[in-house]
């Protein structure tokens, strides 16, 4: 009776499992190296909402109180310019109380390099597109065709008309013009 012991792997499990190693690190390393931009991008993002914050939380207040010129936020004195916090250490420095930031450092009316411009919405191409349809007669995102939002216009008005004594003829208005 022969016995085989294995003692290690072959050279083809060895290039097997070296290739499905290389393959996932393909795939992972690009994405951690995403990761860090896209922790960068979400700070920025995050400070600009802040700054915007701010400036709608002075203007509101300047609304309420009737002062265009200063308002009081958190004990601070904030120097507004058309109702917004103005563009100095007492305006929306201010406003957004930077004092124990730590990572950021604002710098009223300084000049920058470039300008910085935090997307509100994804761009066309990274928004997730819904599916087509798969109810027939009804809009591919999920709403009513024009046809079908006339036919209910129609019907709703004709029930208030019979409902006023009006002849149920009678249109209440034309319907959505494409």
């Amino acid at each position: 009776m022969q016995t085989s012991q294995h003692r290690g792997f072959t050279l083809i499990e060895l290039v097997v499992v070296i290739t499905i190693l290389g393959i996932l690190a393909g795939f992972a390393i690009p994405k951690f190296i995403a990761l860090d931009t896209t922790a960068r991008v979400a700070t920025v993002n995050g400070l600009a909402g802040s700054v915007r914050g701010a400036a709608a939380l002075a203007r509101g207040l300047s609304m309420a109180t009737s002062n265009t010129a200063s308002v009081t936020m958190e004990g601070a004195t904030v120097n507004l310019l058309n109702s917004y916090p103005d563009a100095t250490a007492t305006g929306i420095a201010a406003a957004m109380n930077t004092s124990g930031a730590g990572d950021f450092t604002f710098t009223a009316g300084a000049t920058a390099a470039g300008t910085l411009r935090a997307p509100v919405r994804p761009r066309r191409s990274q928004r997730q597109r819904r599916p087509a349809a798969s109810v027939a007669g009804r809009h591919p995102r999920g709403g009513m065709t024009r046809r079908q939002m006339d036919a209910t216009c129609r019907r709703v008005d004709s029930t208030r008309l019979k409902a006023l004594g009006a002849a149920p003829t009678a249109r209440v208005h034309a319907p959505v013009s494409p």
